[in-house]
């Protein structure tokens, strides 16, 4: 027999969230296949088994918070009853601690489930959808998406997972809209409202009092506010592990670096058309504007390494590889997956790779080597529509550099009016590691690139 363990993935993580099981009791499981998704403060990943061999039992339900080390499962590998040997992953240095109260063994499939409870959502789906019509009452309960033997691997983000599970919604039954069809928190809404407005025995709206009679006195005109609909309650959210993390770290950013801010208009015309010729070429995937701005910037940092920089007590550690991380949204939040060695990839690589760490954040499949040891980070809306606005430094780097949409606007060229695609990129620095004239010369190098982009290719 063999324990698996809730594995330490990253030197600072002190527990995890069982998401969801890949595997059930019964199963055949191979030595480094995927049992389960584990949701970190960063991102939800897949933790794999050490063993070959038969999943006995799993000892912690999905959904269920548990410290590093502690015993999630046991899998039947051949050997005595009871030799208590620890499957804890090679990053799981943690020592061995009993499953919580809550940490509760999952019911062997074929036992009655549990009665569902007859309250009402909870605060964060409540957050999510507003008040139903019909009134607050959950819908009836399907069977829940956690035990699904042979079906289809699917693609979910957390929060719709979460939704799902609330609600009862089986994610098999749902079409994803998301990129590669991943189903996401819209496609578990609409969901939920088509089964309120379909299912059997749904609770009625309660009916209206009868009217009582009319009264002596003609009673007075209701002011025109009350016609109007009634605002939606307020709701309580609670955070999840990847928000918590975020606002940990955005307010020790803020509070403990004190940043300035350096902003930058660059003349984009000769970098779309760039972009455009590289298009017609048969082997090259396609080049988006943030692909130019990770090349350039990775040229610009190789001549200005101060901005390469993070401070460690009351030294500056000067980065000799550009590691470039780069932010991508998720449904409930950001992660900043990095692309190493950037200064010695070609655009192609970059535009190759940066895809690749983006669809993989979206699936959750990224690993801790995937999102640790950035250098600089930037951070683009511009596919937003949002022209300009000033980022906070991830913290242990010394800047952060925020990249608005390429827009069209009048320019002066030559004595000149005319128009030209522009795009505003702001450098957010730690006056700590560098200073302003330090930032500015970084942005006119990277100007000079953006503007002359066969640079980009040599």
């Amino acid at each position: 027999m063999a324990k698996l363990t809730m594995p330490q993935m990253g030197f600072d993580m002190q527990e995890g969230t069982l998401v969801r099981w890949l595997k059930q009791p019964g199963d055949q499981v191979q030595r480094g296949e995927a049992i389960a998704e584990v949701e970190t403060d960063k991102a939800v990943v897949e933790i794999e088994s050490f063993h070959t061999g038969v999943v006995k039992e799993l000892l912690v339900s999905e959904g269920t918070t548990v410290p590093v080390g502690t015993p999630i499962a046991i899998i039947d590998t051949g050997d005595e009853e009871g030799t208590g040997e620890t499957d804890a992953g090679p990053a799981s240095q943690a020592a061995q601690s009993p499953a919580p109260p809550s940490a509760q063994p999952v019911p062997a499939p074929g036992a009655p489930e549990p009665a569902a409870p007859a309250a009402g959502p909870s605060a964060a789906v409540a957050a999510a959808t507003g008040t139903w019509p019909g009134g607050p009452t959950a819908p009836a309960a399907v069977a829940p998406p956690s035990v699904q033997h042979g079906a289809r691997r699917l693609k979910a983000s957390p929060l719709a997972r979460r939704l799902a599970s609330e609600y009862g919604i089986n994610l098999q039954e749902i079409t994803g809209s998301g990129p590669g069809g991943r189903i996401v928190k819209q496609d578990v809404l609409a969901a939920v409202a088509a089964l309120r407005g379909a299912a059997p025995g749904a609770p009625a709206a309660p009916a209206a009092p009868a009217a009582p009679a009319a009264p002596a006195v003609p009673a007075a005109p209701a002011p025109a506010a009350a016609a109007t609909a009634a605002p939606r309650a307020d709701s309580v959210v609670p955070m999840s592990r990847m928000r918590q993390t975020i606002a940990r770290r955005m307010v020790e950013s803020k509070q403990q670096a004190p940043h300035f801010y350096v902003t930058m208009a660059i003349e984009m015309d000769r970098a779309m058309e760039l972009r455009e010729q590289l298009k017609q070429l048969p082997d090259v995937p396609p080049i988006s504007v943030n692909d130019l701005v990770l090349k350039a910037t990775a040229i610009a940092l190789t001549r200005h390494p101060r901005l390469n920089a993070s401070l460690e007590g009351d030294a500056i550690r000067v980065h000799g590889a550009v590691h470039l991380a780069m932010a991508v949204a998720l449904d409930d939040g950001l992660i900043t997956p990095v692309i190493r060695d950037c200064h010695a990839k070609s655009l192609v690589e970059i535009a190759r790779e940066a895809r690749e760490l983006a669809e993989a954040a979206r699936a959750g499949r990224l690993k801790p080597e995937h999102y640790q040891g950035g250098t600089f980070t930037v951070s683009n809306l511009g596919m937003f529509g949002v022209e300009e606005f000033a980022a906070i430094i991830n913290p242990p780097q010394g800047a952060i550099l925020a990249v608005g949409a390429v827009t069209e606007q009048p320019v002066v060229r030559n004595g000149q009016l005319a128009i030209g695609r522009v795009m505003r990129v702001t450098v957010s620095a730690d006056h700590r590691v560098t200073d302003g004239a330090q930032v500015a010369l970084f942005l006119q190098d990277l100007k000079a690139i953006l503007e002359n982009p066969l640079r980009l290719l040599i």
